[in-house]
């Protein structure tokens, strides 16, 4: 697996972006240098992320939303957890020498 996540991702499984393995590992998202829980979809490459716009809904039931230009980062949120699980069974799994 890679440690990046794709440079385009969607919640919506209609979308052409959305990548069940990568919402399961958890993305963080970082939009104009602060943390994000509320994005719907975001580009990096193209600077822009989109975010609901309170609670109402288009005539098919969807969210609607807004789209939002700058700076965007984001990261897998189970890399830090898999890394530390992965040394902690390195370091147990090491034989004793007599």
């Amino acid at each position: 697996m890679t440690d990046t996540p794709p440079d385009r991702l969607s919640i919506q499984p209609k979308s052409p972006h959305f990548d069940q393995s990568a919402l399961e590992r958890g993305v963080g998202i970082r939009f104009k240098g602060a943390e994000r829980t509320d994005v719907e979809e975001y580009s990096i490459s193209e600077g822009w992320i989109r975010v609901q716009v309170g609670r109402k809904t288009d005539r098919f039931g969807n969210p609607l939303t807004i789209k939002l230009s700058g700076k965007v980062e984001a990261w897998f949120q189970d890399g830090d957890k898999t890394a530390d699980a992965e040394d902690a069974a390195d370091d147990g799994a090491q034989p004793a020498e007599d």
